[in-house]
């Protein structure tokens, strides 16, 4: 079978599993909406939910990814701990990203966003962030999570700051560097294999890992950033892990588990 044919087959697989489910009326038309993005079924009957391994649905907390006896829903409530000064001034991606330029809102990109926990911090702390996911339903959740906070007072100020583009980064920035918009700070975080444990937070990395791989083109992510050519970029690697792409940074940040690198422009 030719390659190209598999991953066609794969993206049906794929499609074949996962299901939109909604149960109130008033939700209908996003998930049909949703559905119809997705190119996937959508159903209100639970017993139809339950032919799938993965559904989207939406909750009385918001749009949920639900499968393998777990539930992943953004949230960024439990941040707010972390985003008070005193605290996130200490945190490490905050100290690695803080630049000297003297911009009241330095402009960000976060080229590997996820659920957007990161670009939460940089948002919090002054950035006006473009956040980039190329998988749709991790887009999705992303989305909900970011227009549920809205509606909160204590993190409307914040995630307005906060700008998600379904699409893929490296093809973005290297467009952006044609175009010369040219952010302060690019953060980088391909996703690496954890050790294999037994906590529901590796679970929900695992259901997450379905549907979005780890990076596959790490020096191609690299590459595209440095083209963009910003004051700086951060890179999120494990804590013993190699350089990203064998490129020496001007410096490192380092915590119990992770570590960030600084490349700074000059010396990229």
């Amino acid at each position: 079978m030719k390659r190209n044919a598999r991953i066609k087959e794969t993206e049906f697989e794929k499609q074949q599993e996962l299901i939109v489910y909604y149960e109130k009326k008033a939700d209908q038309e996003r998930a049909e909406l949703l559905a119809a993005h997705l190119g996937v079924t959508v159903t209100s009957e639970e017993a139809e939910r339950n032919k799938a391994r993965f559904a989207l649905a939406f909750t009385d907390h918001g749009l949920a990814l639900t499968g393998d006896q777990l539930s992943l829903c953004g949230d960024f409530v439990h941040m707010l701990p972390r985003l008070r000064y005193d605290n996130l001034t200490h945190e490490i991606l905050v100290k690695a990203g803080k630049l000297k330029n003297g911009k009241e809102h330095p402009t960000a990109v976060d080229a590997t966003a996820g659920m957007g926990e990161d670009s939460l911090l940089l948002a919090a702390a002054g950035f006006e962030v473009d956040l980039y996911e190329y998988d749709p339903i991790i887009a999705a959740l992303l989305k909900d999570t970011i227009e549920r906070s809205k509606m909160d007072e204590r993190l409307a100020e914040i995630v307005k700051r906060m700008h998600v583009h379904e699409e893929n980064s490296v093809k973005a920035m290297l467009q952006r560097a044609k175009e010369g918009d040219i952010p302060d700070l690019i953060v980088l975080d391909p996703m690496f294999p954890g050790k294999k444990k037994n906590s529901l937070t590796n679970k929900k990395l695992q259901m997450i890992q379905q549907f979005e791989r780890p990076c596959e083109d790490e020096l191609g992510l690299l590459d595209a950033a440095r083209a963009l050519n910003p004051l700086k970029i951060v890179i999120k690697r494990p804590v013993k892990g190699p350089y990203l792409g064998e490129v020496k940074p001007a410096y490192s940040l380092q915590g119990k588990t992770i570590r960030y690198d600084c490349i700074l422009r000059g010396n990229s």
